[in-house]
């Protein structure tokens, strides 16, 4: 997996300050996507050890809410087998303490659940994760003024009690 940048201090895409990864490679292609050089799945640098470490290190300041995935695509299959360690090392360094946010253009209950991007690695991946914005970018349906997506279809999920309840419960802010 390749990685386009790392932001060790955002307040947008998440609450609180955020360590967030922007991975490579997307198979989406939304209209006006705000990111398109990170379709490439080449793009960037290589995700090694010495990345993971780096983002250990940023998450470790108390004033550090949490990390956010996004890209690119976190959920593309090839991404999820080395994002799965990733959050398992959070969660052993941090426990709850930081929270864990992922933005992805699939659907939850159509595409990671069931679809093309459910693999051997998604169901573990999503028990790590806190928050899911799913839904990919629709131009015609941007709004501005909603907080932590772009358009209207996509939905901030609380992962936790979405995996407990077997349904869709929307995070509440």
């Amino acid at each position: 997996m390749n990685y386009g940048s790392i932001k060790k201090y955002d307040i947008a895409n998440g609450e609180g300050v955020r360590v967030t990864l922007f991975v490579s490679g997307c198979t989406h292609h939304c209209k006006n996507c705000f990111n398109p050089e990170t379709w490439d799945f080449n793009y960037g640098k290589p995700f090694d050890k010495t990345t993971e470490d780096e983002l250990i290190e940023a998450l470790r300041p108390s004033y550090i809410k949490g990390l956010t995935l996004l890209g690119g695509e976190p959920m593309e299959p090839r991404n999820q087998e080395r994002l799965l360690p990733l959050l398992k090392r959070v969660r052993k360094e941090f426990g709850n303490t930081k929270n864990i946010w992922s933005y992805t253009g699939f659907v939850l209950d159509q595409n990671l659940k069931l679809g093309r991007a459910h693999c051997e690695y998604t169901d573990e991946l999503l028990h790590e994760l806190d928050v899911l914005v799913d839904g990919p970018f629709v131009e015609s349906l941007k709004n501005i003024s909603l907080k932590f997506r772009g358009s209207s279809n996509q939905r901030i999920i609380d992962m936790p009690k979405t995996l407990e309840s077997g349904k869709v419960v929307l995070y509440l802010e």
